[in-house]
């Protein structure tokens, strides 16, 4: 006798790669495929349902090996040759000239606040883990430290020319797009799964969550947020049908030196991290590149300071 529902899992080893589980599940609502991985120094899962072909679940996480490889600063990738070009003009993908594009368009909307130059100031902190996995700093730096590297934080060094070239014009500047490439990779992930036929689905890059659809009943995904004074809890769950969830918050990513915490989202002012009374933030919207930028940006900026913003891109905000 077949049960109702059968659980069966396929291990694809592949070589050069992470080790991805694919889980089928068969219940009422069809078939129901998993992929995960670790990518981008998060955990990565695509979800999707009645799906007639589960290769491409395997394409989601080469999609995302692909990426993680171009766009990390210490994977030998495009980032890498760029940090290391100094004055002399880059070629990269189309992928990662338009990256810059739309990172320099927050720096611009924001008159700097975020900026695609930070990364000295996060290897600094020690946000940063190097090529051999170690953070790049084990104690908290000096006010000296910090004053020298925001010497290096200035967006406005990054130029972009036709044909796909990007100029770092001083030397000492380093780009790090942290701020936008989960949103833009999830974006990719969507993409690519809508061109396949896929109908309703969950991708989840750590703090991003993209539902594409509905669930197979038709109604809306819930997605929960977590309580950023009790991270194993959920404060609040929204629902949603085809849109993008991107959380950012000061409780998951931090150093801590001498017994004092400090989170990763930087005053590009001060150096030091941002000084609100704000937790967390939450942003639903179409695009998830678009939500990972607005999600830092209004933790940066405050609740009032970022209606504009979020009106622009017609995106809404929960703050805690």
């Amino acid at each position: 006798m077949v049960k109702k529902r059968i659980l069966q899992i396929l291990i694809i080893l592949c070589i050069l790669a992470p080790l991805v589980v694919l889980a089928i599940l068969w219940g009422k609502n069809g078939d129901t495929y998993t992929a995960d991985g670790y990518y981008f120094d998060t955990y990565v899962s695509v979800t999707v349902y009645s799906l007639k072909d589960s290769r491409c679940l395997n394409e989601c996480m080469e999609i995302c090996e692909k990426y993680d490889k171009s766009l990390g600063r210490f994977n030998l990738g495009e980032m890498t040759a760029l940090n290391q070009q100094g004055y002399e003009s880059t070629y990269v993908s189309s992928d990662t000239y338009y990256l810059f594009e739309r990172a320099l368009e927050f720096c611009d909307e924001t008159k700097g606040a975020v900026d695609i130059t930070v990364a000295p100031l996060l290897d600094l902190w020690g946000f940063t883990h190097n090529k051999a996995g170690t953070p790049t700093a084990t104690q908290k730096p000096s006010d000296l430290e910090i004053r020298q590297a925001l010497k290096k934080v200035n967006y406005k060094k990054i130029k972009l020319y036709d044909g796909n070239k990007i100029k770092i014009t001083e030397s000492g500047v380093q780009t790090d797009l942290g701020f936008i490439a989960k949103g833009f990779v999830a974006d990719k992930l969507k993409e690519y799964l809508v061109g396949k036929g896929v109908k309703s689905a969950i991708i989840s890059l750590g703090g991003n969550v993209v539902v594409i659809g509905s669930k197979p009943d038709g109604s809306d995904y819930n997605i929960g947020i977590k309580d950023p004074d009790n991270p194993e809890s959920i404060i609040e769950s929204i629902s949603v049908s085809d849109k993008s969830v991107v959380t950012s918050g000061t409780y998951e990513r931090y150093v801590e030196y001498d017994g004092v915490k400090y989170h990763h989202i930087l005053n590009t002012n001060t150096g030091y991290p941002v000084k609100t009374d704000l937790k967390s933030v939450t942003v639903i919207s179409d695009s998830s590149l678009e939500g990972d930028a607005l999600s830092t940006i209004c933790l940066i900026l405050g609740e009032e300071k970022s209606k504009d913003i979020l009106e622009k891109y017609n995106a809404q905000a929960i703050f805690y």
